[in-house]
Order: structure tokens, then sequence, then C-alpha cells
């Protein structure tokens, strides 16, 4: 099983409870499957919204690391002449 992510630390390690309606047949299936994992309900929850949480401040902190390198990004693939520099350069020696 994977490690947690340590997400509870904004709020100290504190725990709090969330009731959620699923149909009774998810849960008797969620029920199989934490015996089979040797979980809990509880912790197949905690488990996957971990992950998926992780996982979405991962993206976002990629998506800003690229932003910032675009806004960092030197205009035309990193050619710091214009056009008619060039031609200027070519021609004009």
């Amino acid at each position: 099983m994977p490690k947690s992510v340590g997400l509870n630390k904004g709020t100290g390690g504190r725990k709090r409870n969330l009731t959620i309606q699923l149909d009774e047949e998810i849960i008797q299936q969620a029920k199989e499957l934490a015996v089979r994992r040797n979980t809990s309900v509880s912790g197949l929850v905690t488990q996957k919204l971990e992950e998926m949480v992780s996982a979405e401040i991962r993206y976002r902190q990629a998506m800003e690391r690229a932003l910032e390198a675009m806004d960092n990004a030197i205009d035309r693939g990193g050619i710091t002449s214009t056009r008619d520099e060039l031609y200027e350069e070519m021609f004009d020696e």
C-alpha cells in the first residue's frame, strides 16, 4: 500500500469525521476490498483521497513552474535578433 503523503500537516495531524452516502452494493464491495487489502473502508477512502489531492498538488506545482518558465523565456525561440537585423548581418559585410 502506498505511503501517506502527509497531507494532515496543515491541521496538526488532527483527524475529523466525514459522512458520505454510497449505494449499499458499493459499500459491501468496499468492505470486501478492504478485507482483501487488510485495511478498512475508511483507510481505502483516505488512501484514495490522499493520492488524488497529492496528484493535484503536483500538477499545480508543475503548471506554475511551466508558466514561470514561459514567462522567463526569450521570444522567438531564443533568437534575439529581428529578421531585418539578421538580413543586414548576412549582406552588410
